[in-house]
This record gives C-alpha cells, structure tokens and sequence, in this order.
C-alpha cells in the first residue's frame, strides 16, 4: 500500500524543487513530475515527488478528511 497526501507549494525553487508545508510543517520536494507548479498549488506528495496537480476545495476535503481519520484513531487509543 502506498499513501501520497495533498500537500500546498509555499515556494518554489530553482531545480524542480518547491517547498510545501502540511500542519505546519514545512519540505523541500521535488517537482520534476508536474509542469508550472506555483506557489499556493496543491500538489499530491508521494516520497518526496509531487506526482499530480489537486484542485484546492478537493485537497481541502481530503485534508479534512485525514484529520478526522486521525483525532477518531486517537479517540480510541488506550492508554498504557
């Protein structure tokens, strides 16, 4: 199984290189794989590659989406 997430370009770099942030958290990737990245894209992130282009209103969903995935799994962690 593999997992790639919606991610957004905060800035673009020379050699097919952007920075995202997700959470707050901000990546170099690579953008070799798409054309005309631009900054405030979504771009989907598979091991460091964008690998397609995301409509906003669809990558939000989805992100909204992976955080509810989360607060249900930590919701039923037990504690030890």
């Amino acid at each position: 199984m593999c997992l790639a997430i919606p991610v957004r370009i905060v800035e673009v770099l020379p050699g097919q290189q952007a920075v995202i942030e997700l959470s707050g958290i901000r990546k170099e990737i690579s953008t070799a794989l798409l054309d005309d990245v631009q900054v405030g894209d979504y771009v989907i992130l598979h091991v460091g590659y964008a690998i397609g282009k995301l409509d906003t209103d669809e990558a939000l969903r989805t992100l909204e989406l992976f955080g509810e995935l989360s607060a249900s799994q930590d919701a039923d962690a037990v504690p030890t």
